[in-house]
C-alpha cells in the first residue's frame, strides 16, 4: 500500500518540462507552488493562467497554483520538491540555499543530465553536497515528451526512489486521465540511464544531419541500449530489465522524437552547424551536450566501452568532423 502523499509540492524550474508537470498536478488536488525566476513571468502567469516562453497553450488554474519568485518561499512551502531546471543551470538556481532548506523534504530530480562543477547526477548531488538520505531523493523519467503531454496524448513516467512507498505515493499524484506511472526503486540506473539516452539522441540526430538512415539508425539504437547496460551496471550493479520502458523507452523516443531537442541539436551539428551557434537557434538547453563531457569524465574511472559516447565527445568537444567520426563509428557496430 503506498504511503499517504503529502499535499504540498513545489517544482523548481520555469521551462517546458516543468510546464508539464504542473499541468499533470493539476488534474489532481495537491497544492502546488511553482518558482520560476523572473517576475515578469510570475506576474504573466498569474493574470494569464499561460507560461509565456514554453508550452504556451497549456492553460493552468492559477486558483490551484501559487507561482513565486522567491526560491526559499517556495521550498520552505513544500514537503515534497521537484527539480526541473537543466542540470546545467541547477547550481546557480539552489547553490546558495541553505541545505537545511531540503531538511525532511522528499526531493524527486525532473532533470536529465549530470551536475557539470560535481561530475555528479543529481542524486548523488542531493545525498553527498545537500545532505539528502537516500531514501527521500527520487528521480522522474520517461519516455514522455512535455509536447505530448500539453497535447494530452498518452504518455507513462516512470518514478524511482529506494524507499518505494515513497515513490509510489508521488506516482499517484501524477497520474491521470492521459498520463499512466510505473515506479521502481532503481535510483541510479534510472537517472544515468536518463543521461545516456540524450547523450545518444546527439548522436541520432548527427547521423540524420550527415544523410543516414533508417537502417543505419537501428544498428545505432541497437547498440547504444547495450552501451547504457554496460554502463549502468558497472556504476550500480543490480538485477534490472534495460529493456523496461524507463531505459529502452525513454531511450527510444528521445532517439527518434521530433520533440527531442537533443536529436535536434544533434541534426543541426551534423548538417555543419558549430555547436555555439546550434545552441543559440535553438535557444533551449540540449542536456546530452552538457553529459558527453561528464560521462567521458566518469568513464574513466568504470573504463566501459561506449563507442557511441565517444564519438559524441570527439565531435562535440575535440571538434572532429561530424562526418569522419560517425563514419570511424561505423565499423565498431554490429
Amino acid at each position: 500500500m503506498a504511503e499517504k502523499t503529502t499535499e504540498n509540492i513545489s517544482i523548481i524550474g520555469g521551462g517546458s518540462w516543468a510546464t508539464a508537470l504542473i499541468k499533470m498536478l493539476l488534474q489532481r488536488d495537491a497544492a502546488i507552488t511553482w518558482y520560476v525566476r523572473k517576475q515578469e513571468t510570475v506576474d504573466y502567469i498569474r493574470k494569464y493562467g499561460h507560461n509565456p516562453n514554453y508550452l504556451t497553450d497549456v492553460t493552468l488554474d492559477t486558483n490551484k497554483l501559487t507561482v513565486t519568485c522567491s526560491l526559499p518561499e517556495a521550498l520552505a512551502n513544500s514537503d515534497t520538491i521537484v527539480l526541473a531546471v537543466p542540470s546545467a543551470f541547477l547550481l546557480s538556481t539552489i547553490g546558495d540555499i541553505d541545505k537545511a532548506s531540503f531538511n525532511d523534504k522528499i526531493v524527486f530530480s525532473a532533470i536529465k543530465g549530470i551536475v557539470p562543477e560535481h561530475n555528479l547526477i543529481v542524486g548523488e548531488y542531493l545525498n553527498k553536497i545537500l545532505d539528502v538520505p537516500l531514501g527521500n531523493i527520487g528521480v522522474i523519467t520517461g519516455p514522455c515528451h512535455a509536447e505530448e503531454v500539453a497535447l494530452e496524448k498518452l504518455s507513462y513516467l516512470t518514478v524511482a526512489c529506494q524507499d518505494v512507498g515513497k515513490a509510489e505515493a508521488f506516482a499517484e499524484e501524477l497520474r491521470c486521465r492521459f498520463i499512466k506511472v510505473t515506479v521502481s526503486d532503481d535510483i541510479y540506473g534510472s537517472e544515468y540511464s536518463a543521461v545516456l539516452k540524450n547523450v545518444v539522441a546527439v548522436a541520432s540526430g548527427i547521423c540524420h544531419g550527415l544523410g543516414y538512415g533508417d537502417n543505419f539508425q537501428a544498428v545505432l539504437i541497437s547498440n547504444a541500449i547495450q552501451e547504457i547496460k554496460r554502463f549502468v551496471d558497472a556504476v550500480h550493479p543490480i538485477t534490472r530489465d534495460i529493456n523496461d520502458s524507463a531505459y529502452l523507452g525513454d531511450l527510444l523516443v528521445t532517439a527518434y522524437s521530433q520533440f527531442s531537442r537533443n536529436r535536434t541539436f544533434g541534426n543541426m551539428v551534423g548538417k555543419g552547424y558549430s555547436v555555439k551557434s546550434a545552441q543559440v537557434e535553438m535557444n533551449m538547453v540540449a542536456e546530452g551536450y552538457y553529459a558527453v563531457k561528464c560521462i567521458h569524465e566518469i568513464n574513466k574511472k568504470h573504463q566501459v566501452h561506449m563507442p557511441i559516447c565517444e564519438a559524441v565527445h570527439n565531435i562535440l568537444y575535440q571538434k572532429i568532423s561530424p562526418r569522419v567520426e560517425i563514419k570511424l563509428l561505423t565499423d565498431k557496430l554490429s
